[in-house]
């Protein structure tokens, strides 16, 4: 089996990127992070959490009638 030379670059460079979030954000050691599954580095950074709902117009309009500033 033959590696892809671009692959293997860019799963380097997404690691070492990985890597430094790791370290910057969290505190861990290459051991650490080198230790944790992908499913763990996802959660420890929040990047497992949905995102919130965006605010639309009819939902601010009923926010507005139910709770005027008047």
């Amino acid at each position: 089996m033959s590696q892809d030379p671009d692959v293997a670059e860019r799963f380097g460079a997404a690691a070492l990127r990985a890597a430094h979030l790791a370290t910057a954000m969290l505190g861990w050691a290459p051991a650490q992070f080198w230790a944790a599954t992908p499913a763990e580095l996802r959660t420890a950074l929040g990047l497992d959490v949905a995102p919130q709902a965006v605010l639309d117009r009819a939902a601010l309009a009923r926010l507005m009638e139910a709770f005027p500033d008047g």
